[in-house]
């Protein structure tokens, strides 16, 4: 639906939250690119410069990265998670591992204590993904799958501040893991998930813990790795 208002500032505003909506509810997902300045102006029926101011506007804030000659795509899903992307893009790399470890490791903790059936059954659902992305060898799809399947274990805690907080670290979060994987998957970094799924089910808070604990650090040659898992 066009979007129309009397003052060119309240316009720029609505077109810039028009924007991170799509953005936000994953209908333009991270690292895809976004519709072109013409089609934007079709779509909501506002001038060439009143998108464009939008697009720079998201840029800034981190949720857009403008290419030239290629396009704009989204890196962040929120102003915060491109805050933390910049922020940690150049932290150690076992910083990145030990932070995710603690925060799975306490979120599977609650969500062996919260969880629903309807949480369980997208548990199950995630982790079949997961490994058929495995099986596919596709490394960038195994990312993806992965990253969807953690996220579901700490929104398994519901703890709300938790999972927005995990959330916003989400695209750091892939960032290590897809270099950690590398462009090619190999079977000595496999690790089932299936554990943990069965010890947030059976409400066993202390082993779903140690099993989330452990995963965020994969066995390749160069890696200080605490624990033998992967993924």
């Amino acid at each position: 639906m066009p979007l129309t208002s009397p003052r060119r500032s309240a316009l720029s505003e609505q077109v810039i939250s028009a924007l991170r909506a799509q953005i936000s509810s994953g209908e333009w997902p991270v690292g895809s690119r976004i519709p072109t300045e013409p089609e934007l102006v079709e779509q909501l029926g506002v001038a060439r410069n009143t998108v464009r101011e939008a697009v720079r506007a998201l840029a800034h804030n981190g949720l857009l990265d403008i290419r030239q000659g290629s396009g704009t795509y989204v890196v962040a899903t929120s102003e915060l998670a491109g805050v933390m992307q910049r922020r940690f893009a150049d932290a150690d790399p076992r910083h990145i591992a030990e932070l995710r470890s603690t925060l799975e490791s306490s979120a599977a903790q609650l969500a062996a204590e919260r969880r629903t059936e309807r949480d369980l059954k997208q548990l199950d659902a995630l982790l079949v993904r997961r490994e058929q992305a495995w099986e596919s060898g596709d490394a960038e799809a195994f990312v993806a799958a992965d990253a969807t399947f953690h996220m579901a274990v700490v929104a398994a805690s519901h703890n709300d501040v938790m999972t927005a907080m995990y959330a916003d670290l989400g695209e750091v979060l892939r960032d290590w893991l897809r270099e950690d994987v590398g462009e090619k998957l190999s079977a000595e970094n496999h690790m089932d998930h299936a554990g943990l799924v069965d010890a947030i089910r059976d409400g066993d808070a202390e082993g779903a813990a140690t099993q989330a604990a452990g995963y965020p650090f994969l066995c390749r040659p160069g890696r200080l790795s605490p624990s033998p898992s992967g993924g």
